[in-house]
């Protein structure tokens, strides 16, 4: 029986690999470690189908390492400590080539479970490589995570996935046998969500649903073939990010009809509470900010709720949150604030602090005026004294707009009567 297309092409070596020229190009800090022999423990960050596991099961090839592999979904601390243990002896014969152990989906293991790899990565038993979809900092303990280099995989591109689907018709030992050609790809791009696995393998059935050994492929043959609602909801693929997509805008546009709906369909879906709770985390901070401070004090108590309670009674506690964040007034000040300044520093470099802010703990700090015409707050009427706090060059520079809500309006009024005219506020 043959295996699917996306097997049978995965890349042996780094030069067929596709994307992460960051990563595996000339200068990548993946091609710069094989080439010193020197490869950290790291985890993999990026969208399901990137080829994570590719990667590691190529880094392992080039670089004449042991490999074993683990999937977080079905393995416990037994099963790592066996597979430590096997790693500890098949490595006697390497000296600098310790055995890779590859954890797959690590974001799935219990702190227990990271634990437990703690001590074999510590010393050099194995060379830990994880893969995970979701942010390894909310995910991963922090003693693994300070022992590991995290490398962010991007999304493929348009380009990428063009230029899969072209290998596909030329070098698969099937599919090169036929007469293919790829007139349209938008419906194959939009099905498969940028994951290069499911897109080989929704390729692979509309090819082998022609019988024909002369096809073109077009939007219209590819939507003739696949049911656009086929499954409720996919949370590895594309329906994961166009659903909470949804939910996200659905709270920003203030409807908490659109958000409950959405909610509903990623916990009927199977979605991990955790990655919902801290979606209204984020958009508590982005999308409402100082229009409504109390919404990122509830989206933090909803996370830590949610994380302590678990389903079913989590659904109850995110309803709550979701629907009083779409009711909450919006404001992107803040968000827009920190990316202008973000920008503004990019931009200008590194500009002095100015004398009087500096801090003057020396007696030769004092002496070189550090700090000398500082004015303390508290010593004037209402707490305030207009003094500096930009660097030169920047001394007008307004960043921070407040919104046009009660709150914000009422920080406007504040930040004019203490400034006056200098921010323009």
């Amino acid at each position: 029986m043959n295996a699917p297309l996306a097997e049978r092409l995965r890349p042996k070596k780094l030069s067929d690999y596709i994307s992460q020229s960051h990563l595996i190009g000339p200068q990548g800090a993946l091609t710069q470690a094989l080439n010193q022999g020197l490869i950290p423990s790291m985890i993999f960050w990026g969208p399901p189908g990137i080829g994570k596991t590719t990667l590691a099961t190529i880094i392992a090839q080039e670089s004449g390492r042991p490999f074993y592999t683990l999937s977080a979904i079905s393995s416990g601390v037994k099963d790592v400590r066996e597979v430590i243990e096997k790693a500890k002896q098949g490595g006697g014969l390497f000296t600098t080539k310790n055995p890779i152990l590859f954890i797959d989906e690590i974001h799935r293991f219990s702190k227990s479970q990271q634990d437990s790899l703690l001590q074999a990565v510590e010393k050099g038993w194995v060379t830990l490589i994880g893969a995970t979809t979701e942010n390894p900092s909310f995910e991963v303990i922090s003693a693994l995570l300070s022992r590991c280099q995290v490398y962010t995989l991007n999304p493929f591109n348009t380009k990428d996935l063009e230029s899969l689907l072209t290998r596909a018709i030329k070098s698969d030992e099937l599919l090169s046998k036929k007469k293919i050609t790829l007139k349209e790809t938008e419906a194959l791009l939009r099905f498969s969500g940028g994951d290069a696995r499911k897109l080989l393998n929704i390729f692979e059935l509309i090819v082998n649903s022609v019988s024909e050994e002369s096809i073109t492929v077009t939007n219209d043959l590819v939507l003739s073939k696949i049911q656009n609602n086929t499954i409720l909801y996919d949370k590895t693929g594309d329906q994961h990010y166009d659903i909470i997509s949804a939910f996200i805008k659905s709270i920003r546009g203030s409807d908490p009809n659109g958000t409950v709906y959405w909610l509903a369909r990623m916990l009927e879906g199977g979605e991990d509470v955790k990655f919902i709770a801290r979606r209204l985390l984020i958009l508590a901070s982005e999308d409402i900010g100082n229009a409504n401070p109390t919404a990122l004090v509830l989206a933090s108590s909803t996370f830590q709720s949610v994380a302590a309670i678990g389903m079913p009674e989590a659904r109850i506690i995110l309803s709550q949150c979701a629907t009083y964040l779409a009711c909450s007034p919006k404001s992107n000040a803040a968000y827009q604030a920190i990316n202008s300044a973000v920008d503004i520093v990019k931009n200008t470099g590194n500009l002095s602090v100015p004398l009087e802010i500096r801090n003057a703990p020396t007696k030769l700090m004092k002496d070189l005026g550090y700090g000398e015409d500082y004015k303390y707050a508290h010593n004037y009427d209402l707490n305030f004294v207009a003094q500096e706090f930009m660097p030169k060059g920047l001394e007008n520079k307004t960043i921070y707009k407040p919104g046009k809500n009660a709150r914000e309006q009422s920080q406007q009024s504040f930040l004019k009567q203490r400034w006056k005219d200098k921010y323009g506020y």
